[in-house]
């Protein structure tokens, strides 16, 4: 499987996991080059690195191409694909066919858990349509199988 790495992020902390009711967190997202993953943990400096033993979303994907379509469809040009707060924004890959399969990224394996169904607070941060629009499409939750880096080009 020849995937494409577009961008890697990490975060902090929560805005809007666990916030239901409440205003959205703050916290940023940050942009890096390489991302360390820890076998069952997450990825090193994520707010869900170790956060819940047998976590199923230790990592998360979105795909580029979802992020452009979303884009034509919404006539949204301004806004990054950091604003869907997922880890790794991937190029070539069908990420709902990975669901409930293990697969591998440059060297590290993983274990597709489910969609990243989408929610409300994407009404807010990318349109007005987001939730709906994103149904089917809101990216991959996934385990940590092995340790190993990830790099985005």
């Amino acid at each position: 499987m020849n995937v494409g790495i577009r961008h890697l992020y990490i975060s902090p902390g929560h805005n809007y996991f666990g916030h239901h009711d409440q205003p959205a967190g703050e916290n940023p997202i940050i942009e890096v080059k390489r991302a360390h993953c820890l076998e069952g943990q997450g990825i090193e400096g994520d707010r869900f690195c170790g956060w819940k033993e047998n976590y199923k979303g230790q990592i998360t994907f979105f795909a580029w191409e979802v992020y452009e379509a979303l884009k034509a469809e919404c006539g949204v040009e301004a806004i990054p694909p950091s604003v869907f707060r997922r880890n790794v924004i991937t190029q070539g890959v069908d990420l709902n066919t990975l669901i409930d399969r293990e697969f591998e990224i440059q060297g590290v394996r993983f274990a597709g858990t489910q969609e990243c169904s989408p929610c409300y607070w994407m009404n807010s941060a990318f349109h007005p349509e987001g939730e709906v629009r994103l149904k089917g499409r809101g990216g991959l939750r996934a385990k940590i199988l092995t340790n190993g880096w990830l790099d985005s080009h």
